[in-house]
């Protein structure tokens, strides 16, 4: 039987383009590379207690969760944490749903913003604070490794911590007031947040290192609304996250709702490109996962729509955007940020590149992840 060459071009063109070859089958579909792209918080201190997260990790592929100990949208101490084997328990369910592996984050940052507190039957920690006035770098570093140890008996693998925020207001109620700050001392907030990250990996958990570009120097918080700091922000806030990415030991950085108009003069830090590409990326050189603050506080959500705001965040460069559903209340928000994402796709408004992008990097990430 003779072969026409033409024929069979145009047969092997029509496949690739339907994308029916086998190497296409097996890639992710944009759907699913959105959905490592979301972290999310949920009710529930039971398996059986928490469906709608345990189907949105399993249908919807969920990236990550977040686990709280209190509820502040129902103002009860009934969220996620309740003790050791019960968090384990639960942990090892979420896990277990999971295609990729699950980011399980959780703020252990020891002092006052603490998770797993000594009630419920964890080990005491200290404040940022306390360990930057002993300025002994190996006790932080000590300090990090016990907390590590603490979250990856349980199975949790990312601790939103440490912060890096410089003490330069003391009276700042979301990061001074609480003890949450290593210094002062640019440098020496970067020595000592180093320290604790290296802790964490120690105990093979990941760190994340916040509040991007600095939250220290604030007079508000942007839980409860927009946060300026176009007068107060100082360019040694950058020190502690250039030398801790420099250094190799960042995993993550997390961004700040934050307004100075010197850098851009429309937008705060989570949803612009000024602070996001040009200072982060291209300025520091940081080219791993940027995970934003929690997009349903205030500073965002009473001034974004929730479309508008996660354009502008994966657009400026976000890869993970945390939904942290504790501020407010809403079980589909993983279902309705997808959604939106791919609207958004649809309209030519984001690019699947930069989807693709972000996945990438959130999957090269979670190859340092132990099963």
């Amino acid at each position: 039987m003779k072969r026409n060459p033409a024929a069979i071009i145009l047969i092997m063109l029509m496949f690739s383009a339907c994308g029916f070859c086998a190497e296409d089958q097996n890639k992710p579909s944009i759907r699913e590379m959105a959905g490592q792209m979301l972290m999310a918080g949920f009710r529930g201190l039971m398996p059986e207690q928490c469906p709608q997260i345990l189907e949105d990790i399993e249908k919807r592929n969920l990236g990550g969760v977040i686990l709280f100990d209190y509820d502040v949208s129902l103002d009860k101490p009934v969220r996620n944490i309740e003790s050791p084997a019960q968090l384990k328990r639960l942990v090892s369910a979420l896990k277990s749903r999971a295609k990729a592996p699950l980011l399980v984050a959780v703020d252990q940052e020891g002092g006052q913003v603490c998770r797993l507190k000594e009630k419920f039957g964890f080990p005491e920690t200290n404040s940022a604070e306390h360990l930057g006035n002993i300025d002994d770098p190996e006790k932080t570093r000590l300090a990090g490794r016990q907390i590590g140890q603490t979250l990856a008996n349980i199975g949790i693998n990312l601790n939103l911590a440490p912060c890096v925020d410089v003490n330069i207001n003391p009276d700042n109620p979301a990061i001074g007031r609480l003890e949450r700050s290593f210094s002062p001392n640019p440098r020496k907030t970067a020595v000592h947040g180093r320290a604790f990250a290296q802790g964490l990996s120690e105990a093979d958990v990941l760190s994340c290192i916040k509040h991007f570009p600095g939250h220290g120097s604030a007079y508000n918080d942007s839980h409860k609304g927009l946060t300026d700091i176009t007068n107060t922000w100082l360019p040694k806030e950058l020190i502690p996250f250039r030398s801790i990415i420099r250094s190799g030991d960042a995993d993550m950085v997390m961004t700040a709702h934050l307004v100075n108009e010197n850098i851009d003069p429309k937008y705060p830090a989570t949803l612009s490109k000024n602070f996001l590409y040009t200072m982060l990326r291209l300025g520091i050189g940081w080219d791993g996962v940027v995970i934003t603050d929690d997009m349903q506080m205030k500073a965002i959500a009473e001034e974004y729509s929730l479309k508008r705001s996660i354009k502008l965040s994966i657009n400026a460069g976000a890869d993970i955007l945390l939904f942290a559903n504790n501020l407010s209340w809403q079980p589909d928000i993983v279902e309705k940020a997808l959604e939106m994402i791919e609207g958004l796709l649809l309209e030519g408004k984001i690019k699947r590149a930069r989807i693709r992008e972000s996945y990438e990097r959130i999957m090269k990430l979670k190859e340092k992840l132990k099963k």
